[in-house]
């Protein structure tokens, strides 16, 4: 069985999506959509920006979910088992398996870029990556910081484990990480804390959006970050697109999850090869690679 797989924010890269732009009429025709649902010229920045304008948050996500929408359209043979996207990705999913339009889920990801970076703004906060400690005692160390908010946030794979926090609780987290073993407690150039409670006031923007919004029944599973289990139900996706922003992402949960329901084929499909790595270190056996 094959599980097709959609990255998240960090894998944007300068010239992203030209090469789908200049060989296929359909892509050229959703990239120019895009540019019209959202008021200013997205692909320009896609093709031409610099490093520093693709990390604009109302440009990432965007640009993300385009580039890997577009990628999915234009496929000859997409045609999924499964499907699972990495934070920001799992909207992408969403629209690959054909739960949301192209056009709703793009107006969907700039409310919800827009409302993370106002959310940032409230309370500064951070990342950082743990290398090297069991998930366990990442966690248990997480609890013991009881006067900050930090928890965990992202299960890449087995080893790493990101946390989220205020910017005084990642400080205090890394060294306690450090001090039980950690080979790597590193901060990570992000403008919050992601997949925490700090992200409060944007789960509440985005989920009248998402309450608002049409999905429609999917033509596969969907496994989703919040508990990494595959829904069909689509009070059940709301419900859990809702949460997946004070929610960690359970993306180790969910590949081991995928690969126990059958899936033996990972397929990434958008900007880069993280996600192709991830699951190399979850499951040796599975077979990965690129649309």
């Amino acid at each position: 069985m094959k599980a097709y797989v959609f990255p998240g924010q960090g894998s944007q890269f300068s010239g992203m999506g030209k090469d789908l732009y200049d060989r296929s009429e359909k892509a050229k025709s959703l990239f120019e959509k895009a540019n019209e649902i959202l008021g200013f010229d997205i692909t320009n920045v896609m093709f031409t920006g610099t490093d520093e304008e693709l990390k604009q948050t109302k440009v990432t996500q965007p640009a993300i979910f385009i580039h890997s929408v577009v990628l999915a359209k234009i496929s000859e043979n997409f045609n999924p088992d499964m499907v699972a996207g990495h934070s920001l990705g799992e909207f992408s999913a969403l629209v690959a398996n054909g739960t949301l339009t192209f056009e709703d889920g793009l107006k969907l990801v700039s409310k919800r870029a827009l409302a993370m970076q106002r959310a940032c703004e409230i309370n500064p906060s951070t990342m950082a990556a743990i290398l090297g400690l069991d998930d366990n005692k990442v966690e248990e160390i997480c609890k013991s910081i009881s006067d900050e908010i930090v928890v965990a946030a992202n299960y890449n794979c087995p080893g790493q484990l990101v946390i989220s926090g205020s910017m005084k609780g990642i400080e205090i987290a890394c060294q306690k990480m450090k001090e039980a073993g950690a080979k790597r407690a590193l901060p990570l150039p992000v403008g919050g804390a992601f997949h925490s409670p700090l992200m409060e006031p944007a789960r509440e923007e985005l989920a009248e959006a998402i309450k608002s919004t049409n999905f429609n029944k999917p033509l596969c599973p969907v496994y989703q970050n919040v508990n990494a289990l595959p829904a069909t139900d689509i009070n059940i996706i709301k419900e859990n697109l809702i949460a997946q922003l004070t929610a960690p992402v359970r993306w180790t949960q969910s590949v081991q999850n995928m690969v126990s329901n059958g899936a033996t084929e990972f397929v990434e499909c958008g900007p880069g090869k993280v996600l192709q790595g991830l699951v190399k270190k979850i499951n040796s056996a599975s077979e990965v690679m690129s649309i």
